[in-house]
């Protein structure tokens, strides 16, 4: 006996028994393969498959004798060719003719039911799959050779490549196979899979690719089958070439690819068979809409007639199929010409470069802008204004510039810089380490930030202005009488009288609430300002470290790091933001206007304070004490507080009603508080110091 990992290996077996072991192996992987590859369907866990798979592995390595070509362990392995031989196609892969409108698809409809002297004409409706056309040759049922379309006459020889395809059948499942049989296809990457392997690319600082096609056709072409197998290609069936040896079992288009079906071949679900032109145009506008919902790219519909007795008939013209034709999508990608480059400010100060284009229709419009995302992109794609670009416009998503033709580039063309102000109100401009987007710093009163600006100050966190929501914010900023926070404390009713659902109640319960408002505290005014990377959490430390304003906006990147918790992209956030002068002075004016909170010399945090490293949860309502005032108490003296109870919780501190949350606790033995046990903790807490 001998053990191989885990699989025990008996030398007493005969090499028929082994040779069985074997064979049932690798029909149940290939199963499994079938399954998860083609019907999308596993049966098994990855775990279970894997074991099978090493078991296979672990027999042959033994048996090295009884490995054949067919093994699903053959998939990859082959040495690296140094170039692809060509091959001459045994008939030959002829292209399609499209047609771009339905007049086109009606002419030809006409001319088959002439030349066939017919009223309707039955037909298969396909998806036109946006991928490289191969076809596979199987003699005797195993998978000789897989070559690329090519010229149609002769294609590349990418066999080995083809093999580590996991839903191309090694072997066809037939007891009585065709001496030789060829299936025509597709190779294709999924839209899921090719979001995945740009975004690997992108880590190891690899050129991304373009578009599926051009990532399917790349991966397949490699010279090492072992980078193919890790691109998780896959292939999809669209008809059957050569058939020697047996009977067809099929006279028609549908028929074939029903056996293609029942050989373990994968084939589009969206495939059906319909009669008269009117049928073929509609199935055709219901995928033009419904086409970015599926897994994979498609460019088109694929008509044929379904008949093969009919197809031969009508036979071919020069290299296309005259029983055939492929109705094309507008195109979603075309070249145009990139004339210039704006930078837009968004609602949070993010600058984002847009590309100006020559008009260009692309995905059923006409585009003139797409975006270039972020200054990064720009270098890596290496794109310069003036260039001529490949632009994609898929569906609903933005347009978006995705590569550069640099063999036409003009001698006139020049680098992108991203400004170092804002085009929309001249502050500052930075980017911060470790970030992608450069922002603008003049959060308080540049106009492209101002809604979002005047929503934050006003939130409940915040300044805590209730009934300030959004769509009376749309209204105060678009009448211009709201322009930075600060003129929230300017208005009054006739300002707001002819906005729209305003009533006078309303209007003046608002400024009631902005009223109350200005007395606040000085942790929740340093997070009203919104500054970048200042939450709340970070602004309560600020507040209690430094204790007034003025020390604040006067202190250095070096300073600030002295604060708890703040480091040097925080610090950095925080300088440019009170470096912008437009800031300062809209802080001035909140002040002017009676904004207000107690301000102290500045503490050291009470880190060696009993509360310290301790985690509470808040459940229920307490008698004399909002929950947010308890946790700010808690959080001050430097408690921690989450919302769900677990073994790392300290104490749970119940009011009325408490919930699930107070019995969780009682059944891990949490010590729990009512408010009168916080607040004896709390001061008992605040005497400790460091």
């Amino acid at each position: 006996m001998i053990t191989r990992g885990c699989l025990k290996i008996d030398m007493n077996d005969s090499i028929k028994t082994i040779q069985q072991q074997i064979q049932t192996l690798r029909e149940t992987i290939d199963m499994h393969n079938y399954r998860y590859y083609a019907l999308n369907a596993p049966t098994i866990p990855d775990a279970e498959y894997d074991r099978l798979f090493r078991q296979l592995q672990q027999l042959e390595q033994h048996y090295p004798q009884l490995i054949t070509s067919d093994s699903p362990t053959q998939r990859v392995g082959a040495a690296p060719l140094k170039e692809f031989i060509q091959v001459m196609h045994r008939t030959p892969m002829l292209s399609l003719k499209n047609a771009f409108e339905d007049r086109e698809v009606e002419a030809f409809d006409r001319r088959i039911r002439k030349e066939l002297k017919i009223d309707h004409v039955e037909y298969t409706l396909e998806p036109k799959f946006d991928g490289l056309a191969v076809n596979l040759t199987y003699e005797k049922g195993i998978l000789k050779s897989g070559a690329t379309r090519g010229d149609g006459e002769k294609g590349e020889n990418i066999t080995l490549n083809l093999r580590t395809i996991k839903s191309i059948p090694l072997r066809l499942s037939l007891e009585h196979p065709p001496s030789l049989f060829e299936v025509r296809g597709e190779v294709l990457i999924l839209k899921a899979d090719f979001e995945k392997l740009n975004q690997e690319q992108q880590k190891k600082n690899k050129k991304t690719f373009a578009n599926l096609r051009n990532a399917a056709a790349g991966s397949v072409k490699q010279l090492d089958p072992a980078i193919t197998a890790k691109r998780r290609l896959v292939f999809f069936a669209y008809g059957v070439g050569v058939h020697e040896g047996t009977a067809p079992p099929y006279t028609r288009q549908s028929e074939a690819m029903d056996y293609l079906k029942t050989l373990h071949f994968p084939i589009a679900c969206e495939y059906k068979v319909a009669i008269g032109v009117k049928a073929l145009l509609a199935y055709y506008h219901e995928m033009t809409t419904s086409r970015d919902k599926l897994p994979y790219e498609i460019d088109g519909i694929v008509y044929k007639v379904n008949d093969l007795a009919q197809q031969a008939k009508l036979g071919f013209v020069s290299r296309e199929p005259r029983f055939a034709i492929a109705h094309k999508f507008p195109a979603v990608e075309d070249v145009t010409d990139l004339v210039g480059i704006d930078v837009q400010v968004g609602r949070t100060g993010a600058l984002t470069p847009v590309a100006r284009l020559a008009p260009v229709f692309v995905g059923g419009v006409t585009v003139t802008n797409a975006t270039l995302h972020n200054e990064d992109e720009i270098k890596r794609k290496q794109i310069m204004i003036g260039d001529k670009v490949i632009v994609r416009r898929a569906g609903d998503v933005i347009p978006e510039v995705v590569a550069v033709v640099p063999e036409q580039r003009p001698s006139h063309a020049k680098s992108f810089l991203m400004p170092d102000h804002c085009p929309i109100c001249g502050a500052r401009a930075v980017r911060l380490p470790g970030e992608k987007v450069t922002r603008c710093t003049g959060g308080l009163f540049c106009p492209a930030q101002r809604k979002q600006a005047i929503l934050h100050f006003a939130s409940r966190r915040a300044m805590d202005i209730e009934g300030l929501g959004e769509k009376l914010v749309d209204q105060l900023v678009e009448n211009s009488i709201v322009r930075t926070p600060a003129d929230l404390y300017k208005l009054g009713l006739s300002a707001m009288a002819n906005l729209e659902r305003m009533a006078e109640k309303s209007a003046n319960n608002l400024l009631v609430a902005i009223e109350k408002s200005k007395r606040t505290t000085l942790a929740r005014f340093i997070y009203a300002l919104g500054i970048r990377h200042v939450g709340e959490s970070t602004a309560k430390d600020l507040a209690y470290y430094v204790g007034q304003l003025d020390r604040l906006m006067a202190m250095n990147v070096e300073q600030l790091q002295m604060v708890p918790d703040i480091g040097p992209v925080v610090a950095l956030s925080i300088v440019d933001f009170f470096a912008e002068k437009h800031n300062r002075e809209v802080i001035e004016q909140l002040r002017s206007c009676g904004v207000r909170w107690e301000e102290h010399s500045g503490k050291v945090r009470q880190i060696s304070s009993l509360l310290h490293g301790k985690t509470f949860v808040l459940t229920g309502t307490l008698p004399s004490i909002t929950r947010d005032a308890a946790k700010e108490k808690i959080e001050h003296l430097g408690g921690k507080v989450t919302s769900s109870v677990s073994t790392k919780t300290d104490y749970v501190v119940a009011g009325s009603d408490p919930g699930g949350k107070y019995d969780k606790a009682v059944k891990l033995g949490i010590k729990i508080l009512d408010e009168a046990g916080l607040m004896k903790l709390l001061q008992d807490s605040s005497g400790v110091s460091n």
